[in-house]
């Protein structure tokens, strides 16, 4: 789960199960490269496995996993270390969840709602699902900019009836001693998602 204070944690209610209207599931980045190996990876962000699984299991609905894919040459690399190379298994899903991944939208940005794959699903899928539960890593980064990024389009559509929900048990950032802090970038962006009106949950539960 996100590396937070306890007292952040607590202050963000639980999501029951029963609660949900047509939901779909996220899973963003759980890839070899942000947990087990590469410039970016951070193994503590394996502890969102668990609940993602749950989570999973619990809902049992459709899911969707979105992973970092870049050719060797991106323009992301002149701001990030080269990472999640394709045809590397820094790409590929942790096998832990690969059982999970129904469906693998590939992305060459931090903002997965620029994908191809994305754009295709907004037009084709979007209008069955009303719960759009984002989970997964970087918080700061990559789950941050889709969900503000989905949540402005819900605005910009007046779509009353749907939320982005981020339930801060299946999220967290990497940690990078002197260089990206996970406990100050998950509360900054746990902050900035709520105050722009995306349902924080501490987890969903049955």
């Amino acid at each position: 789960m996100a590396r937070i204070k306890t007292e952040i944690l607590q202050s963000y209610p639980k999501l029951q199960s029963t609660e949900l209207k047509n939901p779909i599931i996220f899973v963003i980045d759980m890839v070899n490269g942000f947990i087990k190996e590469g410039a970016l990876s951070d193994q503590a962000i394996s502890a969102c496995v668990q609940p993602i699984k749950e989570l999973c299991d619990t809902l049992d609905c459709h899911r969707i996993f979105v992973s970092d894919s870049h050719p060797p040459k991106t323009r992301e690399f002149e701001s990030f270390p080269e990472h999640c190379v394709i045809g590397t298994t820094e790409s590929e899903i942790i096998h832990e969840l690969n059982p999970y991944a129904e469906e693998v939208f590939p992305k060459n940005s931090t903002n997965a709602f620029l994908c191809e794959a994305f754009k295709e699903f907004l037009n084709e899928e979007f209008y069955y699902y009303n719960e759009f539960i984002i989970t997964g890593c970087c918080s700061d980064i990559c789950i941050l900019q889709l969900a503000l990024s989905l949540q402005a389009y819900l605005n910009e559509h007046n779509e009353c009836d749907k939320r982005v929900i981020v339930p801060l048990n299946c999220i967290d950032t990497y940690h990078i001693e002197g260089v990206h802090d996970a406990m100050e970038n998950n509360a900054f962006a746990i902050q900035n998602m709520s105050a722009n009106g995306i349902h924080i949950v501490s987890e969903i539960k049955e």
